[in-house]
């Protein structure tokens, strides 16, 4: 049975701004209150996953969520019979809590969830656990929807299994695939899985970052393996190194990104590299594996977290050749196009071609290539139980530019979070959205629209 990796991207929602509200994401806290345009980074992400499946690979599309957050504004006290009044309130009162409570961060969908394919589970079936992201408000705010768009995508009960979020504690501080690679001889075969972690829970005194926070704990790490019936001896944790997401690697995703029998990660990126390395060869097995370590002296982890070298998409051309998708600042930054050059001139190793993509937009708010993707691995039978209209090709990506060119604006200031319109806007152009993909009623403004009906 053929199985392949498909990609699951988000879509960038009509509230896309920049408001500074991640620490420990350089791009993010460094363009706060620019000007953003939410037309041009949703057109920008649909354009780069219309260039993969034009490559043949199988791409998908994950709903934003609706912004601003009504009922969370209301369970903290704005109150109003129309919801327009609870905005006003909040944008008086705490424009702050507004700014966070109107973030598009969903449309990073690599933390939405962690995700194990029938390949490597006890019972055969692929499982789901949607990221809890305790770290961050306007972040942790996002599972519940999370867990209903999911659901509403990977339909079929026979072949996906839906855990629950881990519970809501920063000890079980969990950011989803961001912190998740797979490796695996092909698709289909059982594969290593492997967990980083920023910090163990439960030893106040271990390695631990000093400026920006580790946002992944070991103890999520174990408990997913537990939930998805993972065998032990196909899983590695590893620590990221401290002083790594000290200079902005606040995700394992900032700094390493593996495919198949290929790993490619920077020299600084774990706290035991060596024992990293000897762990994923020994649960891999004896057959050919591909390290690619960048070192410092070549690219720098500045120049690696500014360009998001690692923040990229490596994908198999075929069984021997893989090719690397990198954000436009890959290539405006000396360091990183230097060495990507001589990379593919090297044919020891499976890296043969580079891919450029403009997402600006995203990477002006922290987010690369990798981090608008959640990957799954799918067999011939479970692609067939995924939500079909959720699944890219030329007519739906028509239709979505045409979606987006009606309901977005070209322009969005902090400023503009206040503004009624923009959540009247918003309400119809999700609630146009869940037809054209065929969600059901995953928003809350539909629940209670069709209760009061």
């Amino acid at each position: 049975m053929k199985t392949i990796e498909a990609n699951f991207d988000g879509l960038i929602g009509p509230t896309h701004n920049y408001a500074g509200l991640s620490l420990g994401n350089i791009a993010s806290m460094g363009n706060k209150k620019q000007i953003s345009n939410p037309r041009e980074a949703a057109i920008q992400g649909l354009n780069k996953m219309k260039s993969l499946v034009d490559l043949g690979f199988v791409q998908g599309v994950l709903a934003p969520q609706s912004r601003p957050d009504i009922s969370t504004l209301r369970r903290l006290g704005f109150s109003g019979t129309k919801d327009i009044d609870v905005i006003s309130k909040a944008a008086k009162i705490a424009p702050d809590i507004l700014k966070s409570l109107s973030s598009a961060s969903s449309m990073w969908t690599a933390n939405a969830a962690t995700i194990s394919p029938s390949a490597d589970t006890q019972d055969a079936k692929v499982h789901i656990t949607p990221a809890n992201l305790v770290n961050k408000f306007h972040r942790f705010i996002e599972s519940p929807s999370t867990v209903k768009i999911l659901k509403s995508t990977f339909c079929n009960v026979d072949y996906f299994v839906h855990h629950k979020p881990l519970p809501a504690h920063e000890s079980f501080g969990d950011e989803g695939a961001a912190n998740h690679t797979r490796l695996c001889r092909d698709y289909g075969d059982t594969g290593v899985e492997l967990f980083v972690y920023g910090r163990f829970a439960e030893v106040k005194n271990g390695p631990h970052p000093k400026l920006f926070p580790a946002r992944q704990t070991l103890e999520a790490c174990e408990a997913i393996v537990r939930l998805h019936q993972l065998k032990k001896e196909k899983v590695v944790f590893a620590q990221q190194n401290p002083e790594v997401i000290d200079q902005g690697v606040f995700h394992n995703d900032v700094i390493a990104v593996g495919n198949r029998n290929c790993f490619f990660y920077h020299e600084e990126a774990f706290l035991n590299k060596e024992k990293v390395r000897t762990q994923i060869l020994n649960s891999y097995g004896s057959e050919e594996f591909f390290f690619i370590e960048v070192k410092n002296i070549d690219v720098s982890v500045s120049d690696a977290v500014n360009s998001y070298l690692f923040n990229s998409q490596l994908l198999s051309i075929d069984d021997n050749k893989m090719l690397l998708l990198v954000p436009e600042e890959a290539r405006n930054t000396e360091s990183v196009w230097q060495y990507l050059n001589e990379l593919v001139k090297n044919k020891s190793q499976p890296i043969s071609e580079i891919i450029v993509k403009d997402v600006k937009q995203s990477m002006k708010n922290g987010g690369g290539p990798a981090c608008l993707r959640l990957r799954v691995v799918l067999n011939e039978k479970e692609i067939l139980g995924v939500n079909p209209k959720t699944l890219l090709n030329d007519n739906l990506y028509k239709e979505l530019i045409n979606w987006v060119n009606k309901y977005y604006r070209d322009q969005l200031s902090e400023e503009d979070l206040a503004d009624p319109q923009l959540f009247l806007e918003t309400k119809t152009a999700l609630d146009v959205l869940t037809q054209i993909l065929d969600l059901g009623s995953v928003y809350d403004f539909q629940l209670n629209e069709s209760q009061s009906s």
